[in-house]
């Protein structure tokens, strides 16, 4: 059966909410906790990491868990920024509002920021791309895949030109991941981001990459996700995401990856 809103959103997975249901009930411990009862929802928590980690080609180390989609990107674009106080960002005028909302409040705080433009195709045109790119350009912002059109964006040039210029590349990969093969060391980007609801998990959840687990820190508060995210993590959302990657491991190597949402 085909649910039109499943671009938006998704049923979570019979397999993933089970998965869920002990760390909602009996398993209740919070990670951080020292007493036995945290262990189980800690080791949860890191399985959960080093599995996306392995999905991603990517170290442990450099999976940090959010909310989902949407925290993900604010991390990305304004952590960077509100560190540096000055420069130039680029974004792609196809952004989500997460992207393209960030990087315009971002203007008030002395960031510079100008929007790419994308040809018929919702591709981003590489030549101008680069000739925006300015000696204080310091991040550029390209989704992997089009929510609203689909489109896959070229991001392994993206990532050639701003590199060779010395700045990061940032890419959500909400409407991709689960679709298609995302490898990171591949695409070249250095930070990625994902949202659980998207693939058949839960909603409240998700995880960003960051290229050698080092970003700024967003959250304040306590010492979560190696002192750079504060807040208790999700447990049972997490667990479900863990439940999740291994479904989609399953459907990749079957060939069946992308037609569970259809």
């Amino acid at each position: 059966m085909i649910y039109m809103d499943n671009a938006a959103t998704t049923a979570v997975r019979k397999e993933v909410a089970e998965a869920m249901l002990p760390y909602l009930l009996g398993d209740y411990g919070n990670p951080s906790g020292v007493y036995r009862l945290s262990e189980k929802a800690k080791n949860a928590v890191e399985e959960s990491r080093s599995t996306i980690a392995d999905i991603i080609n990517a170290d442990r180390n450099e999976i940090f868990f959010t909310s989902g989609g949407t925290e993900g990107d604010n991390w990305a674009v304004k952590a960077e920024s509100l560190k540096r106080k000055q420069g130039h960002i680029i974004v792609s005028s196809i952004e989500h509002h997460a992207v393209t909302e960030s990087a315009l409040w971002l203007k008030d705080y002395g960031i510079d920021v100008t929007f790419a433009p994308v040809d018929e195709q919702g591709i981003v045109k590489l030549e101008q791309l680069e000739k925006m790119i300015r000696n204080d350009t310091f991040l550029v912002s390209v989704m992997l895949a089009n929510n609203e059109i689909g489109t896959i964006q070229p991001i392994e040039n993206v990532c050639e030109i701003a590199h060779e210029y010395g700045a990061k590349v940032h890419s959500d990969a909400v409407a991709a991941f689960g679709h298609i093969d995302v490898d990171v060391k591949k695409l070249g980007v250095d930070f990625l981001n994902v949202s659980g609801h998207k693939i058949c998990g839960p909603k409240g959840v998700g995880f960003l990459y960051v290229r050698g687990g080092k970003p700024e820190r967003f959250m304040h508060g306590g010492g979560q996700e190696n002192g750079l995210r504060a807040g208790t993590e999700n447990v049972a959302g997490i667990a479900g995401l863990l439940q999740q990657q291994e479904l989609l491991m399953k459907l990749f190597l079957t060939g069946k990856a992308g037609k569970e949402n259809q």
